[in-house]
């Protein structure tokens, strides 16, 4: 089991952006293709802005077309939670990440067939990135 992150409503505020906060803390969302991870195809990781847990990697990244970055699987392990999400007037599957309980957006069942049909919708405001060593 992941080790638990808890921090106070202040103590993420000091620590996050106002737009981090709004996605991570508030379960926001950032408007399409705005976010600066959507069209990042370089290679590296992707972790939870709000602990720095590795989410995502980006060879399971592709070109959704959605907005947001798109990956077929997060990282090995116990990366993300999902929860069922009712909000909105729709049934979804919301994703968090599993250290801190940050919202980092959706899965849909609509993702490349070859690589188990899944989509992650995540918000570039969820993550970091950091570059693979030369």
């Amino acid at each position: 089991m992941t080790e638990k992150v808890e921090r106070t409503e202040e103590e993420w505020r000091k620590q996050l952006t106002p737009e981090q906060f709004a996605v991570l803390r508030q379960a926001g969302t950032e408007r399409a293709f705005t976010g600066k991870y959507d069209k990042n195809y370089d290679p590296g990781e992707y972790t939870c802005a709000g602990c720095g847990a590795k989410l995502f990697d980006n060879d399971a990244k592709y070109n959704s077309g959605c907005g947001w970055p798109a990956f077929t699987k997060p990282a090995e392990g116990e990366a993300v939670t999902e929860h069922r999400d009712v909000s909105h007037g729709m049934i979804r599957t919301e994703v968090v990440c599993s250290k801190c309980d940050g919202h980092l957006g959706h899965v849909f069942p609509d993702g490349p067939r070859d690589q188990g049909g899944l989509r992650y919708c995540i918000n570039s405001a969820a993550l970091n990135f950091t570059p693979e060593a030369d």
